[in-house]
């Protein structure tokens, strides 16, 4: 209740962090990720254009974007493939199957020189041609905690990352990404269920 009641006041509080400090609303993490804000439907056939965008991952929960933001008919008449992992905002981290089933997807529009081999693809989804390769959008509402702990997840498993190294990375990348305990807690999670029985390299 506390999250949905909060949720129009600190939209608008991020909207206005944005235009008074250096904060960015989305910032681009490499080649094929932008971690980001909430994107308004105002701006989304734009930042489509500019970024290469072919698809959006959102953590958030349905009421969230119904006002301002596009559901997955919306993003399809755009030509963008649409994945929603509703996470509570504030006091949840989203759950280990979502941040799965999220890098999975994300690896449907990498490059197939720089996909992650050996993942298998979202059920009744196929790998992208090479027309889908392109930027990926993974927004929350303000970009900093729920969408930042599964871009965290893609980092740990495309790069062999550690938690903290990725962290770092998207903190150099965009300064105000916010984790706390559960955040933490799920990136090590994965990174131990995921990654560290193959991974080569933690630096």
């Amino acid at each position: 209740m506390f999250a949905r009641v909060s949720f129009y006041p600190t939209l608008f509080y991020n909207v206005f962090m944005e235009k008074v400090t250096k904060r960015n609303w989305y910032d681009r993490i490499d080649e094929n990720m932008i971690l980001g804000a909430l994107p308004f439907r105002s701006f989304a056939p734009e930042m489509i254009k500019q970024e290469n965008i072919k698809a959006v991952v959102s953590m958030n929960e349905d009421y969230e974007l119904w006002a301002f933001s596009n559901n997955k008919d919306r993003w399809a008449k755009l030509d963008v493939e649409f994945l929603q992992l509703a996470t509570t905002d504030i006091f949840e981290a989203p759950c280990q199957d979502k941040l799965w089933t999220g890098v999975r997807f994300i690896n449907g529009f990498l490059p197939q020189d720089k996909s992650i081999t050996g993942l298998p693809v979202v059920e009744g989804e196929q790998k992208a041609p090479g027309d889908r390769v392109g930027t990926v959008y993974v927004h929350c509402k303000a970009g900093r905690t729920r969408s930042a702990t599964l871009v965290g997840c893609y980092l740990m498993m495309r790069n062999g990352w550690s938690p903290e190294r990725a962290v770092q990375h998207m903190r150099e990348c965009r300064p105000h990404v916010l984790l706390g305990s559960k955040q933490w807690e799920a990136l090590r999670i994965f990174h131990s269920t995921r990654i560290a029985p193959e991974a080569t390299t933690t630096t």
